[in-house]
């Protein structure tokens, strides 16, 4: 059925357990897997009155980005290598994460986008929205939500 999972992550205790279960739907449909974390773009500084200040330089926070996507994605795929699954990894830079998971999955191929679900209700929800409702609106891919 499907052969190749894109599966976000962020690292969030929710983002793991969807990771675990990717990882064993994989096994049981005898998929690949292709782990994916969107690294937030630097904070363009604001100037004036409730003004947003950077306490890092821009390489410091792409290198802290960076290295927190490494950890997580190596991190992904041990596990699923130790479960028997074959997986890669990938990250990419975007102030616009679910344009990233998109791009990701037709890069690779993907025929699944297995992704965790964050849940806000309510006002929280509509004003923020959420990467996975953008996801689901804006691919064309099948995507799995987990809850």
């Amino acid at each position: 059925m499907f052969k190749h999972l894109l599966v976000p992550t962020d690292g969030s205790e929710l983002s793991r357990k969807a990771v675990e279960y990717a990882i064993s739907f994989a096994r049981e449909n005898r998929a690949k897997v292709t782990f994916f974390f969107a690294q937030q773009d630097y904070p363009m500084p604001m100037y004036g009155e409730g003004a947003l200040l950077v306490p890092v330089t821009p390489d410091q926070f792409v290198e802290a980005t960076r290295t927190e996507a490494e950890r997580i994605l190596a991190e992904t795929k041990a596990d699923a290598l130790k479960a028997g699954v074959e997986a890669d990894t990938e990250t990419a830079v975007s102030d616009v994460p679910y344009e990233a998971i998109i791009a990701a999955a037709k890069k690779n191929n993907c025929d699944l986008i297995f992704m965790a679900s964050h849940g806000r209700k309510g006002v929280a929800g509509f004003l923020l929205g959420s990467e996975t409702q953008k996801v689901l609106t804006h691919t064309d891919i099948p995507v799995l939500v987990f809850r």
